[in-house]
C-alpha cells in the first residue's frame, strides 16, 4: 500500500532526526527514523554500513524499515566515513571485531539503546555478527545483508574489478559526494585491507557460535563479492536459530535491488522472533 508521493503508507510522514555521537577519536554522525505508531518498547534496528557506505547511502531503506516494522531505525557513519571524523591510519586487521567495542557502544550509550537488532550490509554484516557475539544478552536479533564471513576467490576477483573501476578519478570524485576529503582513505581502507595477503585467512567462523539470538542471512545469488557459501556458513555456525535467504538474480546490494522484498523478509522475521 502506498501513501503520498508513492511511498509506502506511513513512510511519507517520517522526518529523520540527525544526531552527533561523541567518541574519543572524534564525532560520529547518526540519523534515526521513527514512523507514526512506532512501538517505543520494541528493540530498535541499528544499521551498519558497508566498506564504502554511509548514512546517506542507505537511501530510502531505513524509512522503509521504520514504516514496515513500526520500530525506531538508527544508522551511523563509522569513523572515517560520511560525516563522521576522519581517521589517519588504515584499519587494523581486527577492525571488524573492533567496532563491537569502540564505535557501537558509544552510539548505544548516547542514544539510550538497550536491547537492539543489528542489521549490517557487507562488512557491516560482519560487524553486526561481531556485535551480536559481543552483546548476547542485548542483541535481540541479527540480520546480515551480503555479509562476508571469510575471504574467498570470488571476493578477491570482485575487489580487483573494483580496484580497476576506481582507477578512474571520476569514480573517486563520486565517492567524495558522500565522504568528502575522506574518500581516498575510505577506498584504501577497503581495498588495501581486503587485498592484503595477511588478511587472506580472516574468518568469522569462530565468532558465529557466540551469536545467541535469531539470525536472518540475506544474500544475492549473483553477489560479486561473495558466493552463497557465506550465508550458508552463517546459518550453519550461528549459535541461534538461523534462516538463510538466497535471492536469485540479485547482486551485492539486495536492499537497493529488491528493497520491498528485503524489507518484507526482515519485517516477517522480526514478527516471528519478537
Amino acid at each position: 500500500m502506498t501513501g503520498q508521493g508513492g511511498y509506502p503508507s506511513g513512510m511519507s510522514a517520517i522526518v529523520p532526526t540527525d544526531r552527533w555521537i561523541a567518541h574519543p577519536a572524534g564525532r560520529m554522525f547518526a540519523r534515526e527514523w521513527r514512523a507514526e505508531g512506532c512501538e517505543p518498547a520494541a528493540a530498535p534496528l541499528v544499521l551498519l554500513h558497508d566498506s564504502l557506505g554511509s548514512v546517506e547511502l542507505w537511501r530510502e531503506f531505513p524509512a522503509l524499515l521504520a514504516a514496515a516494522t513500526s520500530r525506531r531505525v538508527i544508522a551511523y557513519d563509522r569513523l572515517g566515513f560520511g560525516r563522521s571524523a576522519a581517521r589517519a591510519a588504515r584499519p587494523a586487521r581486527h577492525f571488524v571485531a573492533e567496532e563491537a567495542i569502540t564505535g557501537f557502544p558509544a552510539l548505544r550509550e548516547q542514544l539510550g539503546i538497550g536491547r537492539f537488532v543489528a542489521i549490517g550490509h557487507s562488512v557491516g554484516g560482519g560487524m553486526a555478527i561481531a556485535i551480536a557475539a559481543h552483546e548476547p544478552r542485548d542483541c535481540a536479533a541479527l540480520v546480515t545483508l551480503s555479509a562476508q564471513a571469510f575471504v574467498e576467490d570470488r571476493t578477491i576477483v570482485g575487489l580487483r574489478a573494483a580496484q580497476a573501476h576506481f582507477a578512474d578519478p571520476a569514480q573517486v570524485e563520486r565517492l567524495s559526494r558522500y565522504h568528502g576529503d575522506k574518500a581516498a582513505w575510505a577506498l584504501d581502507a577497503w581495498l588495501g585491507t581486503w587485498l592484503d595477503p595477511d588478511y587472506a585467512d580472516w574468518t568469522l567462523a569462530d565468532v558465529l557460535p557466540r551469536v545467541a539470538c535469531p539470525v536472518l542471512a540475506i544474500h544475492g545469488a549473483q553477489d560479486e563479492y561473495g558466493s552463497p557459501a557465506h550465508p550458508t556458513l552463517i546459518g550453519e555456525r550461528a549459535g541461534g536459530a538461523a534462516t538463510v535467504e538466497i535471492l536469485e538474480g540479485v547482486g551485492h546490494l539486495p536492499h537497493r535491488e529488491r528493497p520491498e522484498l528485503v524489507v518484507r523478509l526482515i519485517a516477517d522475521f522480526l514478527a516471528r522472533t519478537g
